[in-house]
């Protein structure tokens, strides 16, 4: 039970002695004129009247005995104060009581020292024996407790740092790094854990491990000795031998001593492990409750993860701090990263490379063991072994996304989190493995691809550079001990581990090459430190706690253990992730706050740069810039919509004729034109009208509803806004547009409805009023008329400039335009002899009209004139019918009652109406559809585009552009990266 100070009175006040002379002297402290604050203060203190003390000497004894016994009554305040303060201390946690506890050495000048031996001078038990039957004797306290009490006061007034040094003496047994630093604070709590009067805390599991380091250091300084006696030269060679026996002697007690401290270590890491996952489950239960606060580890894997992806045109480096592993192709590099996770959570293979891009994982502390990448929202349980393979095959699938067609590997990072109970917090990043030659299936740049990702992570001053050796093949075939010492010269931030040590140490003739190799003595490369480690019997199905296992009894049975090779700090994947765990802190506390103040003057140079160049302009980002090109798109779909039915007609109508208009002249109007007679005329159009329908023109009308829907929609896509355009925006919209249309499909079934509304429609030949007949001898008119013009364009190409153009502009003729010109007049001379003439050449005709042109030393073959009879008889034919057109104008009468006049046969007229009416109905039934149906379906594969483009972030960065985007996205990344850093920081000071 702990007894308050603020309760005890100074016993050295109270006890007087009879024949002590009475002078009025105080035993000054050595420090009175400044005397610190007491409790005891308060309290009216006597002057002090020291009396030599001797024991056995009562003279006056019954005045003595009940003075003292008067005195001592005082006592019971020791007692009763001890047990309320008792009771308000056992309320204390742990942290509270150990903030709580002073240092009370100063204080100790209130009790005079012989007080401390009070209960050695004074027989209590002698004075029981004498007031026992004395009504005296109940009033005396009982004074086995007051011994005890004095004893644990001596013990509460002992030095307040004791338990520190205790705990402290714990911490130094863990031998992290092997710095100066870390050297000179374990040599002071060496000398720490005694008491004043120099007997050592030997109680519980913490004073065991006390003793158990000195003993180390005990036994490691006596084999140091004795083994400076044995090279001590020749004159000792007699006693040699039993020099070396002792030194093996000494050197088995120490192993046995090292392994002994090495379980009770593991003892109680194994208690904190469990208690730890007992207070997160605990916690973890609250999760849904209230928001999970990010673990320290967490935050600082975040801000690594949004660098990854920063790309400033500062020059802004990333410098923090990360754990970058490298090592030769199955080295074990892997392995003894898993061995670190506690799981088996990367692919497997035999010989060939597996890690095809740099793998970030984050390690930290958590109630369950499980994993989880980046961008994923699915945990794999470790502790289950088809979530293992499950993590292990996403994996190998990510790597090979990555991987570029044509590429063996790739330098885009896959980040993936581990937790689990004793997981040691850092952040270490797996990168492919350093080889040397380019085998059959790699790509030829392999070699320099991985050397350059390796660089790119070690050169980062502060990447702590964990180097791996396999220590089953010669030290000299190693290439990544020479890359690492390009990038470390000196040392300062490289770890090397040596793997595979039992199959080094069965194979190697010459085990002391091992020792060799982990002190540093072998390669040029320098080091922190050097660890040795077995990964596991190379068996891939093999679980982590067999590997630990196996690892544990190699090592408790190798003989460079106890031979002294090895160090007991330098063996085992445990005291590695501890060096690692420490090394990674370290560097982090040193480095992040210069990374952040980096951050804060990029930052601001790109707040300047934006409110020089876009002063009025919001800082919208990619992603931002994208919701508002995405709601201005469906805001333009949504249009389509309000657009009137007359205006769709009217451009389906006109765009169905351009596209039919070609068809119905030179396959239907004008081989029916050249029948002797109306009957045969209208049969050979019944005819064609009656193909066509079948076979093309539903599927031209669909066509052309298809192109007008697009060109609608890309009309209302690139108009201009004013000044509210912002032509950033551009290239995603025609982006959009083109996939929409590209992925939109027409209703299949629309073309056999449409083929039975347009039969129907041709069918019908009657003009039921004069509008329609003159409507139709309109469209006749410009039907041929704009077919005239263009055949007189073809032909004036054919045939050169005309006598007017040669003589005003100085042009001339070819001489293939000369030859045209004489043919095309050869045959305009025909159709004048006969304009009845059919719209082919007879063989005769064609012999007649080369030996005209013949006789004018014009040399033309049958292919040319016969070409250029078509043109010709096309400009006759069409001149011809806008004649007819005008004398039909007057041909509704006849038309209406039936009359038979040749020169009135107006057949084209009512063709050209059949036509046009079809195109009437077509065109609405058209409108109808898209209206109705088609738009909306527009709309909704615009809205798939636009959902597809926003989950691409490749398509983002191709389509918005230019440096106002970058910036914007630079401040971004920044300002994010800073915040984060900042929270970071401050989780870590308070973490201090």
């Amino acid at each position: 039970m702990k007894f308050p100070v603020q309760r005890l009175y100074s016993l050295s006040r109270t006890v007087h002695h009879t024949n002590a002379p009475r002078i009025n002297s105080r035993r000054l402290h050595w420090n009175s004129a400044a005397r610190p604050y007491s409790t005891f203060n308060r309290l009216s203190l006597r002057t002090a009247k020291p009396f030599p003390l001797k024991v056995g000497y009562y003279p006056h004894r019954n005045f003595i005995l009940v003075r003292l016994a008067t005195r001592l009554l005082k006592i019971r305040y020791l007692v009763l104060g001890s047990a309320v303060g008792g009771g308000y201390t056992a309320k204390k946690t742990y942290d509270q009581w150990k903030e709580m506890v002073p240092d009370l050495t100063e204080y100790k000048w209130i009790i005079p020292d012989f007080i401390w031996d009070l209960d050695e001078h004074i027989d209590f038990e002698k004075i029981r024996k004498i007031f026992a039957d004395a009504e005296l004797a109940k009033l005396l306290p009982d004074f086995d407790k007051v011994g005890e009490s004095l004893d644990h006061l001596k013990s509460l007034l002992s030095p307040g740092e004791s338990l520190y040094n205790e705990v402290k003496g714990v911490s130094d047994l863990l031998l992290l790094l092997d710095s100066t630093e870390n050297s000179t604070a374990m040599k002071a709590s060496d000398t720490q854990g005694f008491d004043n009067n120099g007997k050592q805390y030997k109680k519980g599991v913490l004073g065991e491990l006390i003793l158990i380091q000195q003993q180390i250091q005990e036994h490691e300084e006596a084999a140091r000795r004795v083994t400076e006696q044995l090279n001590s030269g020749s004159s000792q060679q007699k006693r040699k031998v039993s020099d070396k026996d002792k030194a093996e002697q000494l050197q088995e007690e120490l192993l046995r001593t090292q392994l002994k401290y090495q379980r009770i270590l593991e003892r109680l890491e194994k208690e904190n492990k469990e208690l730890r996952k007992h207070v997160l489950q605990k916690d973890d239960k609250g999760i849904h409750q209230r928001k999970m606060k990010k673990s320290l580890i967490d935050l600082y894997s975040e801000v690594l993860d949004i660098l990854s992806d920063y790309d400033s045109n500062y020059n802004t480096q990333d410098h923090l701090p990360r754990v970058v592993v490298v090592g030769d192709q199955s080295a074990g590099k892997t392995s003894v990263l898993e061995m670190i996770a506690q799981a088996r959570i990367f692919p497997r293979g035999s010989g060939e490379m597996m890690t095809r891009a740099p793998v970030k994982v984050t390690l930290s502390e958590g109630p369950h063991h499980v994993a989880m990448f980046k961008d994923s929202s699915r945990e794999f349980d470790l502790t289950k072994e088809e979530d293992l393979a499950a993590l292990r095959n996403e994996t190998e699938i990510r790597m090979r996304n990555n991987v570029k067609e044509g590429q063996t590997v790739s330098p885009e990072t896959i980040s993936l989190s581990v937790k689990g109970p004793g997981l040691q917090r850092m952040v270490l990043v797996d990168l492919p493995g350093v080889i040397s030659t380019v085998t059959s299936g790699m790509a030829a740049d392999t070699k320099d691809i991985i050397f350059s990702i390796s660089k790119a992570y070690m050169q980062n001053p502060n990447a702590i550079i964990l180097c791996i050796q396999d220590g089953s093949v010669d030290a000299e075939r190693s290439i990544v001990t020479d890359l690492v010492s390009q990038m470390d010269p000196q040392g300062r931030r490289t770890i090397f581990v040596l793997t595979k040590v039992d199959l080094a140490e069965k194979n190697l003739a010459s085990p002391s090459r091992i020792q060799q190799i982990v002190e540093g003595k072998l390669f040029p490369m320098k080091a922190l430190g050097y660890f040795a480690v077995v990964t596991g019997r190379g068996n891939t199905n093999e679980g982590i706690d067999s590997i630990k296992d196996y690892e544990g009894d190699f090592f408790q049975n190798s003989k460079l253990l106890k031979t002294g090779m090895l160090k007991a700090h330098q063996v085992t994947t445990k005291n590695l992730s501890l060096a690692v765990s420490d090394c990674f802190w370290k560097m982090v506390r040193e480095s992040v706050e210069q990374q952040a103040d980096a951050f804060k003057a990029t930052r601001f140079n790109l707040e300047t740069e934006w409110k020089n160049n876009y002063p009025r302009l919001r800082e919208l980002d990619r992603n931002e810039l994208y919701e508002k090109a995405k709601n201005e798109i469906l805001d333009e779909v949504i249009s389509l919509s309000q657009v009137t039915p007359k205006h769709w007609e009217e451009i389906l109508q006109r765009k169905l004729w351009e596209r039919v208009s070609t068809h119905v002249i030179e396959n239907i109007y004008l081989p029916a034109a050249q029948s002797v007679n109306s009957g045969t005329f209208n049969t050979t159009v019944d005819i064609k009208l009656k193909q066509w329908t079948d076979k093309q023109l539903p599927h031209k009308a669909v066509e052309v509803a298809w192109e007008t829907l697009e060109d609608e929609f890309a009309r209302f896509m690139s108009e201009h806004k004013g000044k509210d355009h912002d032509d950033i925006f551009d290239k995603l919209k025609q982006a959009v547009k083109d996939e929409s249309i590209k992925r939109h499909k027409w209703n299949e079934q629309a073309e056999d409805s449409l083929r039975v509304i347009q039969h129907n429609a041709l069918e019908d030949s009657s003009i039921s009023d004069k509008q329609q007949w003159d409507a139709a001898i309109r469209f006749l008119e410009e039907t041929l008329q704009s077919r005239l013009r263009d055949t007189e364009s073809v032909i004036r190409d054919m045939v050169g400039p005309d006598w007017q153009e040669r003589w005003f502009y100085w042009k001339s003729r070819a001489p293939e335009q000369h030859i045209r010109n004489e043919t095309r007049n050869e045959l305009e001379r025909l159709l004048k002899i006969n304009e009845e003439h059919t719209a082919y050449l007879a063989n005769d005709e064609v012999t007649t009209v080369r030996k005209n042109m013949e006789a004018k030393n014009v040399e033309v073959d049958t292919i040319l004139i016969k070409d250029t009879w078509h043109q010709v008889y096309r400009k006759h034919f069409l001149k011809k019918s806008l004649n007819h057109c005008n004398l039909c104008r007057r041909g509704f009468h006849y038309y209406q009652r039936h009359f038979t006049d040749s020169e009135l046969e107006c057949n084209n007229v009512i063709l050209f109406w059949r036509i046009q009416r079809m195109l009437t109905i077509t065109a609405n039934t058209l409108r109808q559809q898209l209206t109705n149906t088609e738009v909306r379906r527009l709309e909704k594969n615009v809205k798939e585009v636009l959902e597809d483009f926003a989950e691409d972030n490749g398509k983002k960065i191709q389509l918005l552009t230019g440096r106002r985007v970058q910036l914007a996205e630079d401040l971004k990344r920044v300002r994010e990266i800073q915040e984060k850093l900042e929270v970071f920081i401050e989780a870590l000071h308070q973490e201090k």
